[in-house]
């Protein structure tokens, strides 16, 4: 029997709570993505998978983006953000990592990165 990763009901609380804190960037590209607006790929907000709660999720390509904003450009972070990016690429996920402000100013350069992640374009 498999074991279960994902939505694990112990972080119910926190992916809600990071979904309605969530920083503009995530708010901005979520519009983008929301309701299979990309290719017709659904994507989850805030899901988690093992004790990670990942910002974006696409179950159907097994894809994880990361939006990273100022608190993730110091030395531990970028450690932290690294082992955790290696752990769920172990899983079978693919992780892709943008800064916030690559959203804003570069958002079809983003959104073409996403796509091009897709197994069946």
């Amino acid at each position: 029997m498999k074991r279960k990763i994902h939505n694990l009901k112990h972080l119910k609380s926190f992916r809600k709570d990071l979904r309605n804190k969530g920083t503009s960037a995530e708010a901005y590209l979520w519009k983008h993505l929301k309701n299979s607006r990309l290719r017709d790929r659904k994507f989850r907000r805030q899901h988690s998978i093992e004790n990670y709660i990942v910002d974006f999720y696409c179950p159907k390509e097994q894809l994880i983006i990361e939006l990273d904003g100022a608190v993730h450009f110091n030395a531990t972070a970028e450690e932290k953000d690294n082992l955790r990016t290696e752990k769920l690429e172990q899983l079978g996920f693919t992780v892709i990592r943008f800064e916030n402000r690559m959203v804003f100013d570069f958002l079809p350069s983003v959104l073409k990165e996403i796509e091009d992640c897709f197994k069946q374009h």
